[in-house]
């Protein structure tokens, strides 16, 4: 399996396009075809929370 940090906004669509395919014909798990989807997955969703990253909402938004 060739696969790498995802880095950049270019390596994290192709990451995204390739897990896109995967979710049309998911593989099963344990397979390297399933172990590939699952770091990917890993990659992407650690690259949106350090690019993207979500703040908790106010307290005075949540009936604190």
């Amino acid at each position: 399996m060739n696969i790498h940090p995802v880095r950049n906004e270019q390596e994290y669509l192709a990451a995204l396009a390739e897990l896109s395919a995967y979710f049309e014909r998911e593989p099963e798990p344990g397979t390297e075809e399933g172990d590939r989807f699952d770091v990917l997955a890993t990659l992407v969703e650690a690259y949106e929370a350090k690019r993207y990253p979500i703040d908790a909402p106010a307290e005075s938004l949540i009936g604190a």
